[in-house]
């Protein structure tokens, strides 16, 4: 991901003079704003100018820096979430929380959008609000299996609920896919664009590449169990490790990084990818969590993968979101409390065989959304106070 320009960042307040056709509300963290920014791409390439799609946001949100990157303005509003537990931090959070609605609804009120989209977050309560109080219609986007509170929520009072897989249970839920990147769905998976990929990664051409991330900040699980299965393959010279740490444990990660002899594994650690359009290129198979924007563009480029689901997460929303792949048969499943090198070691060892990739890569690919970004445009549209040309 890459910082927003100071041109970018100077506009980042902006909104059109009159009647928006969108805003876009919510956030929070990657999960929520890549594909957000996605549908907002996909409603200009239907004919809708980038200052009509308003953005609406945490000031403590990575959209802060993401949405006016991507050429789109974004009003950011005060507070934070609530933790879900009893405690003195949300006395002031639920304080934040009502100076972020009354900005919400004034932002709303005074422009009149078309149509409001909710991807769920913190910010999305305001968005929700200014809906049912000005009438405005509104359109959820559901990224996980297992929808989010705020999601459970808006959708009552939603026209429509686009969700990323089959059976999720919201009301008006239309099936659409989860929203990824044009820059994943370009991913050239085959022998040019993975050369292509490797030279660029400096990897090895021949070997078998298992690449490990697990967010912006990183997993500690799936840390620890990588810098095991390099010292349990240290030996090994037909495999290679592409280790993505994330910020919170580097340090960790590269003091304990096991010393590997020349001739054998190829091992590297990187504390940030921003280019994971290449990684998926390059990789052989991932080891990573099972967020649903990882999972939905792991079907997109057809990688197959070992899916750690983060324990504790609201409604267990990643195993959810993992079974999807497992039970399509394009990726395999083990537990936060499985996740032992010496695990991480048995299963990747039946991954190695090129046949049973191909026929997970397959799976995945079966089950992909490729259009989903246009399908949620689409839909906004249609349950909009205007149709697509802005007429009433």
């Amino acid at each position: 991901m890459t910082a927003a320009s100071p041109s970018a960042a100077a506009n980042a307040t902006n909104i059109r003079e009159g009647r928006p056709f969108a805003i876009i509300c919510g956030g929070g963290t990657a999960g929520h704003v890549v594909p957000a920014i996605a549908v907002g791409r996909a409603l200009v390439g239907r004919g809708h100018p980038a200052d009509s799609i308003h953005f609406m946001g945490a000031r403590r949100g990575i959209e802060s820096r993401l949405v006016p990157a991507a050429g789109f303005g974004v009003t950011l509003l005060p507070g934070r979430g609530l933790e879900r537990r009893l405690s003195r931090a949300n006395v002031g959070a639920i304080a934040g929380l009502c100076a972020a609605a009354v900005k919400g609804v004034s932002l709303v009120a005074r422009h009149r959008p078309a149509v409001i989209v909710s991807v769920g977050g913190y910010a999305s309560a305001a968005g929700v609000l200014a809906s049912v109080l000005l009438r405005v219609p509104l359109v959820v986007v559901e990224q996980n299996a297992a929808p989010g509170a705020a999601n459970r929520v808006a959708a009552r009072v939603a026209r429509a609920a686009a969700t990323a897989f089959p059976g999720t249970r919201l009301p008006r839920a239309v099936l659409t896919g989860n929203p990824v990147r044009q820059e994943v769905l370009a991913v050239d998976r085959g022998p040019a664009g993975r050369a292509a990929a490797r030279q660029a990664l400096d990897l090895p051409a021949d070997a078998t590449v298992v690449v490990a991330f697990g967010g912006s900040l990183g997993a500690r699980t799936v840390n620890q169990g990588i810098l095991g299965l390099a010292r349990l393959w240290r030996d090994r010279a037909d495999v290679a490790i592409y280790h993505v740490v994330g910020a919170r444990d580097w340090d960790t990660a590269t003091a304990e990084r096991p010393e590997l002899a020349d001739g054998g594994l190829w091992y590297r650690q990187v504390r940030y990818e921003d280019r994971m359009e290449v990684v998926y290129a390059a990789a052989d198979v991932a080891v990573c969590r099972a967020g649903a924007s990882t999972v939905a563009e792991l079907a997109v480029v057809g990688l197959p993968a070992v899916l750690i689901p983060l324990p504790g997460a609201p409604n267990d929303h990643q195993t959810a979101n993992a079974r999807a792949l497992v039970d399509a048969g394009a990726a395999r499943l083990i537990t936060d409390a499985e996740a032992s090198a010496e695990r991480l070691a048995a299963e990747l060892d039946q991954l190695l065989d090129g046949a049973t990739r191909a026929s997970m890569s397959q799976a995945a690919l079966s089950v992909a959304h490729r259009d989903a970004a246009a399908e949620v445009a689409e839909l906004v549209e249609q349950m909009s106070a205007t149709d697509r040309r802005g007429r009433d």
